[in-house]
């Protein structure tokens, strides 16, 4: 499979010449050991492993006793794992390294020798939780992977050409054409679907079957949910009720992630560490309130006000229906036919934030209710800014739809009430890409190029 990762690791390794290893961060199950071992056996004469979750006392010995005599360090090394290493050739394959700690703090002292090429990979599950008593390493740059986004999943099923021409229109900002946008929302649907986990897709792709897909998707949220009793210590039962009501908060009207749900008299501050936890994971994707939507939307951010996502769509859409099998899989057969009536609002929503978040945006909306003034009542549901800040204008509000028929009064009074802040307003859609009145509506495939 295709990662758009695998391109910043190519531009590591041709422009950095050794001077920094990379540390690849991001949830389990979204293909760090993959893609390294993939990248490692394309672009080296030679690569090594070494899996932390699973090695031995005499390769976590050598890190102990061998640093100060390199050349003993390697040569027992590549004798143990049978592979022959090359001067500047040669890459070293950290995975799983939060697992021990201080391979990851030995990164110093091997980037300094400068003979191979070092990547490590970490879960944040646990990554984060296992450096207290090392000295984290100044030579390391960190790559975020997150779930395959859209284009990752046209690559994956065959459908570059499609992306190529969808890519294509939204530079020209030209609709696709009836027949070629009915082929692009089936694809979207089946993303939608399926998700962005390789193991989801791969089993997708291999049976084109949404039940075994269901079941691997399952298998995840078992693995997630282990990883939860496992690290969360002494809060998780605050991480286990937050992951798990994430599907019914997104069912309410209003987004906003209600406490009150879990626990009547629960107070924010009580959940702080509990949601903090979930994004370290890289499980959640939270989305803030900004109360004045100008330059520097990070800086009018509302911390109590906030809407909290799941980082994967195709994971949401598993919990939601976690019904018998029979009914998953006519529920997922009338959502590939657009025939589900049922709060697509929400999964669509989840699914929008998840491809802006890949894109590297992070995540801001805009709500405002007053009792005395109907009109001062708005909810936005993204805010981004422009690529290029200038004097004004550039702040995006975009509004999501699912539905055919739809109205947009809130991004017609926020438009017009922070006029000078705004540049054209974008509605997501399930139409084909079209311009009237000053609006650009999107159709849902193109939100990650935003």
């Amino acid at each position: 499979m295709k990662r758009l990762i695998y391109d910043q690791l190519l531009e590591w390794k041709n422009t950095d010449q050794g001077r920094h290893a990379v540390l690849i961060e991001g949830a389990r199950r979204v293909g760090k050991s993959y893609i390294t071992n993939d990248f490692g056996n394309d672009n080296y004469a030679s690569y090594l492993t070494i899996d932390f979750s699973a090695t031995t006392d005499e390769i976590r010995d050598l890190f102990y006793n061998y640093l100060d005599h390199l050349d003993d360090f390697f040569h027992l090394l590549t004798n143990y794992y049978q592979v022959k290493l090359f001067h500047r050739q040669s890459l070293i394959i950290f995975d799983e390294v939060q697992h021990f700690p201080r391979a990851r703090e030995a990164i110093k002292r091997l980037v300094a020798d400068g003979r191979y090429d070092y990547i490590e990979t970490g879960s944040l599950i646990s990554i984060k939780q296992n450096v207290k008593d090392i000295l984290i390493p100044s030579e390391e740059r960190k790559l975020t992977m997150r779930p395959m986004n859209f284009q990752e999943f046209c690559l994956a099923t065959n459908n570059q050409m499609l992306w190529e021409y969808i890519c294509d229109c939204f530079a020209q900002k030209k609709s696709l054409t009836p027949p070629m946008h009915r082929r692009a929302m089936n694809v979207f649907r089946q993303y939608l679907i399926v998700g962005g986990l390789p193991q989801a897709v791969a089993a997708f792709i291999k049976s084109q079957d949404y039940t075994l897909v269901d079941h691997e998707k399952r298998a995840i949220l078992d693995l997630y949910r282990n990883d939860i009793s496992k690290f969360s210590d002494s809060i998780r039962f605050k991480v286990e009720k937050i992951f798990d009501d994430i599907p019914s908060q997104l069912q309410r009207h209003e987004k906003k992630f209600n406490l009150a749900d879990i626990d009547y008299n629960a107070r924010l501050r009580e959940y702080d560490d509990a949601f903090y936890w979930l994004l370290d994971a890289g499980l959640i994707n939270i989305a803030y309130n900004t109360t004045e939507p100008n330059l520097g939307l990070n800086l009018a951010k509302d911390d109590r006000y906030f809407k909290c996502y799941l980082f994967d769509t195709g994971l949401l859409l598993a919990m939601t229906f976690n019904e018998k099998e029979i009914a998953r899989e006519e529920i997922y057969k009338k959502i590939l036919f657009n025939k589900l009536e049922f709060n697509q609002g929400m999964i669509m929503e989840n699914l929008i934030a998840q491809m802006l978040r890949s894109s590297g945006h992070h995540l801001f909306f805009y709500v405002k209710h007053d009792r005395g003034d109907n009109n001062e009542n708005m909810e936005v549901d993204f805010l981004l800014s422009k690529n290029v800040i200038t004097n004004k204008h550039n702040i995006i509000p975009i509004e999501v739809k699912t539905g055919v028929r739809y109205t947009y009064k809130s991004l017609r009074k926020f438009s017009q009430k922070y006029q000078q802040f705004v540049t054209k307003p974008i509605i997501i859609h399930q139409n084909d890409l079209q311009i009237d009145n000053g609006i650009l509506y999107l159709p849902a495939y193109m939100a990650e190029l935003l």
